[in-house]
């Protein structure tokens, strides 16, 4: 796990690594790894990084190893939210509002620039707890609230919506959030009001 790094690294000698509990990007070696991509060759200086004869691979995957060396998977680096020096993680924030019994899932999105995001939770309630009612989302939406102010990882997530629909999935896996349609998709509308 490496010091996360959006542009292009080429040698070992530019990465920096984490101690344990450190939230960094994910770099793998071995016998799989290829020594460079055949088709996007544009993308060799962001995923493939030389150390003497080994090439390393940046997994666009961020997380953290424990005190046992066991990666915890915090979501895709280009899927975080970033605002000054302050990062929100998809994974360990959706984690808390999963947790919501009315709530089925939950993709956490940035809304402008990075570096100058603001995160926008989108919640997709399970299908019988789905708000009917103005009142009902209001409700649902305090409570989302009150547990985002109880977590130092989302005390500062505060736009928070009920998706009108299902979330966005791709269609292998049904659990991969498209999260980067979902930011296109709500960026000109405003907060709602509750």
């Amino acid at each position: 796990v490496i010091e996360i790094e959006d542009g292009p690294l080429t040698s070992i000698d530019q990465i920096t690594d984490l101690p344990a509990g450190r939230i960094g990007e994910l770099m793998v070696a071995g016998p799989v790894v290829t020594e460079r991509y055949v088709v996007r060759d544009d993308q060799n200086s962001l995923h493939k990084v030389a150390d003497g004869e080994t090439i390393w691979h940046r997994m666009g995957d961020v997380g953290y190893l424990d005190e046992r060396d066991r990666f915890w998977f915090c979501g895709r680096k280009g899927q975080r939210v970033t605002r000054g020096t302050k990062t929100w993680f998809t994974i360990p924030c959706e984690a808390i509002f999963n947790a919501h019994p009315a709530v089925y899932r939950s993709a956490l999105v940035g809304l402008g620039p990075p570096g100058q995001q603001t995160p926008v939770l989108l919640v997709e309630p399970h299908a019988a707890a789905r708000p009917k009612t103005r009142e009902a989302e209001t409700r649902l939406l305090t409570e989302l609230r009150d547990l985002a102010g109880r977590s130092p990882l989302t005390r500062r997530v505060e736009d928070i919506r009920i998706y009108p629909r299902r979330l966005p999935v791709d269609i292998r896996h049904n659990s991969k959030i498209f999260r980067e349609k979902l930011a296109i998709e709500i960026r000109d509308q405003p907060q709602p009001k509750t």
